[in-house]
């Protein structure tokens, strides 16, 4: 399985958006101060997951969202369906 995510960071409300095959262990990675372009804005909590069969319609779902620059679609996205795993869906 493979997951599109975002993190928020809980002081900074800083988005990130990403995919992974372990969600758990990636949102770690971002608190760890691992990842360049999060560093400065943990710690982060997940606001968003949802899992796919495949590697590539996560990278294509995770496109997307990032396609929304953050704007009234994605906000509205991350109201609807809020955080935890959404199981497969389509495009």
């Amino acid at each position: 399985m493979y997951y599109t995510y975002i993190i928020e960071g809980i002081n900074s409300h800083k988005k990130y958006i990403g995919y992974t095959s372990n969600w758990e262990k990636r949102l770690i990675y971002h608190n760890g101060g691992l990842n360049k372009s999060t560093k400065p804005y943990r710690p982060y909590k997940i606001i968003f997951l949802r899992e796919f069969a495949s590697k590539k319609e996560a990278i294509v779902f995770e496109n997307k969202l990032k396609s929304y620059k953050g704007g009234d679609a994605l906000k509205q996205l991350i109201k609807s369906q809020g955080a935890g795993v959404v199981n497969r869906s389509s495009l």
